[in-house]
């Protein structure tokens, strides 16, 4: 998912807008999930950013969305850049 969000909605309250923003990247997040893992994989991992504008784009953590969310309606910003790819990933050995 790479995508400039815009905080305007001719019809839309803010609030509204918001809420279908931070669904989407959950419904997003959740369908890649459930997709096939390839082989010699464990989990999958996400590579998020977010900036203002596409050049801007700084690294962030997943859980960390929505905070970027809420600051860039807080800010007024009339738009935002939101990055997130999933990455396949395996889990490091815990042997001693």
């Amino acid at each position: 998912m790479k995508k400039t969000i815009k905080l305007s909605h001719p019809k839309l309250n803010i609030d509204r807008l918001v809420d279908s923003i931070k669904h989407d990247v959950k419904k997003y997040v959740k369908r890649e999930r459930n997709k096939a893992l390839p082989e010699g994989a464990d989990y999958w991992e996400f590579d998020c950013q977010y900036g203002n504008t596409e050049g801007e784009a700084k690294i962030i953590h997943l859980k960390e969305i929505n905070k970027f969310i809420d600051g860039a309606v807080k800010a007024e910003l009339e738009s935002f850049y939101l990055e997130i790819l999933a990455v396949p990933a395996q889990r490091g050995s815990n042997e001693d």
